[in-house]
């Protein structure tokens, strides 16, 4: 790998704690399908972060045990659908600085915000992935710890649940004297290991926000926090 392509990355080997033996695992991780497809770039993320995927649900739920030893398997189990939800990684991949590094081809780089997010997120963890291919368990388990143990730390059950913006949502509309909401799919992007869901949340036939998510369940609860907001500021349809 050239020395300044090297250096480029060299911030972001900083910021996570990890200087790579095979600089070019790391360069892979940041390589979108969108990129390998329109230049001789080498090969795109999406192998990598089908790895990273499994990967982070294992050390998260690692992680999770050892700071929660007295929980649940019901309460465990929404933490970590919390911690590694879509959302949660696109914040973690700004935190990093990610997508100053992300290779994108020319189409990636017009996408809106949620399927932005989607790219970051799935970056994330092909990066992940790419720690452990070239580190090993250690290092993959040190990056998991550094990225998301401050956000595992006052994490418990009822700050979880209270993330439940679909009750909470259907609370307000009825507290309001307003149709129950309901959700559908408006689109599914992305690769049939991956889907994007994309989803709307209506009131009375009225579109009241629209979300992106990895899930269903996901993208439902994300459009209904969107909703919250928008009656709280008494406005007009928020999401993509």
């Amino acid at each position: 790998m050239a020395a300044e392509r090297r250096a480029g990355l060299a911030p972001l080997e900083a910021r996570l704690g990890h200087r790579f033996h095979d600089c070019a695992l790391l360069l892979r991780a940041l390589t979108h399908s969108s990129r390998a497809n329109e230049a001789d770039s080498g090969p795109d993320n999406e192998a990598l972060e089908f790895f990273g995927d499994a990967l982070l649900g294992f050390l998260v739920a690692e992680a999770l045990l050892g700071r929660f030893p007295g929980e649940n398997e019901g309460a465990l189990s929404k933490m970590k659908a919390y911690l590694v939800s879509r959302p949660v990684l696109a914040e973690v991949a700004r935190d990093l600085g990610l997508g100053d590094h992300l290779r994108l081809g020319r189409a990636a780089s017009r996408q809106e915000e949620g399927t932005r997010e989607s790219i970051l997120a799935d970056a994330l963890e092909a990066v992940l992935a790419a720690v452990h291919l070239d580190g090993g368990d250690a290092a993959a388990r040190a990056l998991v710890g550094r990225l998301f143990g401050p956000r595992m730390d006052g994490l418990d059950r009822a700050a979880v649940e209270g993330r439940d913006y679909k009750t909470g949502l259907q609370e307000a509309m009825q507290a309001a004297g307003r149709p129950t909401p309901r959700y559908r799919v408006a689109a599914t992007e992305g690769p049939p290991h991956r889907p994007v869901f994309d989803v709307e949340v209506l009131a009375g036939g009225e579109v009241l926000a629209r979300a992106c998510g990895g899930s269903k369940k996901e993208a439902e609860q994300e459009a209904a926090r969107l909703a919250l907001r928008v009656m709280r500021r008494g406005s007009r349809v928020e999401g993509r």
